[in-house]
């Protein structure tokens, strides 16, 4: 099985035995370029921008990530126009992670798409799979919260400060809690009124 025969495998939710040079060729180029992009200074946004473009497998037309940011593959990684992820925001991105338009990400979020074998013996051995993320446009994800492999969550949902989410979370609603549960809907009572912003 060549290179991408076995990315290919990865990606498709398949089990396989992880530990292996070409995949580790893949792991060290990702953690090279999040290197790179952690050390840039924030003021220089075009060279920052470019190792992004070049890290991850789509991007919009403008895309936000304050350092430090980690992924293990980035090519596996789809980010929508308008996105904000904050400090610390690490994608594990073994399966295809999809983030919509508009999206903002609170401190120290974790996506994950790995499973790892239960039994010690098979992990220590590498075996693992990927399950996909899907993030809908418009989403707010707090603060700590973590993103476990499989999940979508809906269009228009915020997720609260650290939420673990381990199920699919449905559009236009509040999500809270480990792990993570709808709590009501997202309304017109929820816009804030123009006299609270002057």
């Amino acid at each position: 099985m060549n290179k991408e025969e076995k990315l290919e495998r990865m990606r498709s939710g398949a089990w396989l035995h992880a530990i292996d040079p070409e995949i580790g060729e893949e792991l060290l180029r990702a953690e090279e370029l999040c290197h790179r992009l952690n050390a840039l200074p924030p003021s220089h946004r075009e060279e920052r921008e470019a190792v992004l473009r070049e890290l991850l497998g789509a991007t919009g037309r403008t895309i936000v990530i304050h350092s430090p940011f980690h992924c293990d593959f980035g090519t596996q990684i789809a980010i929508g126009e308008g996105f904000v992820g904050n400090y610390g925001l690490t994608i594990l991105d073994e399966g295809p992670v999809t983030i919509g338009d508009h999206v903002f990400i609170g401190p120290g979020v974790g996506i994950y798409t790995v499973v790892h074998a239960l039994l010690p013996g098979q992990r220590n051995e590498g075996i693992m799979r990927s399950r996909p993320v899907t993030i809908g446009n418009d989403v707010w994800i707090g603060g700590h919260a973590t993103i476990l492999p499989g999940v979508t969550i809906g269009e228009g949902a915020v997720i609260g400060a650290g939420s673990v989410v381990t199920r699919d979370i449905p559009a236009g609603v509040l999500a809270v809690g480990n792990p993570c549960r709808v709590v009501r809907p997202l309304t017109e009572s929820d816009r804030i009124a123009p006299a609270e912003l002057e």
